[in-house]
């Protein structure tokens, strides 16, 4: 089955998709950042990789990599910003300026006329605008001849120890069902922090570990070691005395991981989120197997840009599992050909 993947980033759909049932093939990946980009190739050096603004890419320099392959799926994740200003105003989802990249998608599957695509974004779109925002995002993709359905799942279902609500639409054009990535974890089994990260080398803050690939402590002040000494497992700003207590800034800060919990959701900055028994942020080995990326997985750039990579990426246990749907998607409809021929 060929795919294209759009905002591709470090790679973590397209790990996934390599894990999967059925075998995919990559016949182009897209990313503008070039950090973003050499991670991806890094690990991917085989597959046809365009650093380029998805809005410069035209008909014929896509034809120039499908050659005249059909395009079985598109999948991909466009960033989208205008949710604050979109309804508060009267302005649509669509023609806030800001989340042309979402239109961009949408040209790529007009063009490319895949049988599905699979669209994954932040939960808040689900709801935004008294959701209105997830309806306008259907309708641009039954114009197309899509039958298209949305859901939020939570990544702690699929085995991943991290808290991550994302939201999924999967559309076709085949007039079957749309299949949503099914639970594995039940029973509250979910995988924790410790279970995740517990065997890797202890590092102090600064201190880096030959054995392991991008498992490198970021170096912490004084002032910021003192406070985060006071922070217990799992504890909160709260834990630390007023007069060192910070009194601004984001509540997910200054606090600590629940070594027995999945991961809170990793964003790209967990610089002032601490290791749940040592004094230090997590590095970025450890943020990846919060997000399931395997050890041999290689980071490329500097340690805040492995970070946003590591936090925008789909994780790759969720993406195997969004491949396996689109596999039994495919199943169906080919199970439904078969009975048109027997009674044509």
């Amino acid at each position: 089955m060929n795919y294209i993947d759009l905002f591709s980033g470090a790679g973590g759909l397209t790990l996934g998709f390599q894990k999967s049932k059925l075998k995919f093939k990559s016949l182009l990946a897209i990313e503008i950042a070039k950090d973003f980009a050499k991670t991806y190739s890094a690990n991917f050096p085989n597959h046809n990789l365009l650093i380029e603004n998805i809005c410069d890419i035209d008909e014929i320099k896509l034809s120039k990599y499908i050659n005249d392959e059909t395009i079985d799926l598109v999948v991909g994740g466009p960033p989208c910003q205008g949710f604050s200003m979109a309804g508060n105003i009267g302005r649509k989802f669509i023609d806030d300026p800001r989340n042309h990249l979402f239109k961009e998608f949408v040209r790529i599957v007009k063009i490319t006329k895949p049988k599905f695509f699979v669209l994954e974004n932040v939960a808040r779109l689900y709801i935004h605008n008294n959701g209105a925002t997830r309806k306008e995002i259907i309708t641009a993709f039954e114009e197309l001849g899509y039958s298209v359905d949305c859901k939020v799942v939570n990544t702690k279902f699929f085995g991943i120890p991290q808290e991550r609500n994302r939201v999924l639409f999967i559309g076709n054009n085949l007039g079957i069902q749309n299949i949503f990535p099914k639970q594995t974890i039940m029973n509250d089994q979910f995988a924790s922090v410790v279970s995740a990260i517990g065997d890797l080398p202890p590092l102090s803050s600064g201190e880096s570990c030959n054995n392991f690939r991008n498992h490198a402590a970021m170096k912490h002040s004084e002032q910021m070691l003192k406070k985060m000494s006071f922070v217990k497992d799992g504890g909160t700003r709260l834990d630390i005395p007023e007069k060192y207590r910070p009194k601004t800034g984001d509540i997910r800060k200054y606090i600590r991981y629940n070594s027995q919990k999945p991961s809170i959701c990793i964003t790209g900055d967990m610089r002032k989120v601490f290791h749940p028994t040592q004094n230090r942020a997590l590095t970025v080995r450890e943020l990846a197997r919060l997000q399931s990326f395997p050890d041999d997985f290689i980071f490329c750039g500097s340690t805040i840009s492995q970070q946003q990579q590591i936090g925008n990426a789909v994780p790759p246990s969720l993406a195997t599992a969004i491949a396996n749907s689109i596999h039994e998607m495919s199943l169906v409809s080919s199970l439904k050909e078969k009975r048109k021929m027997q009674y044509a």
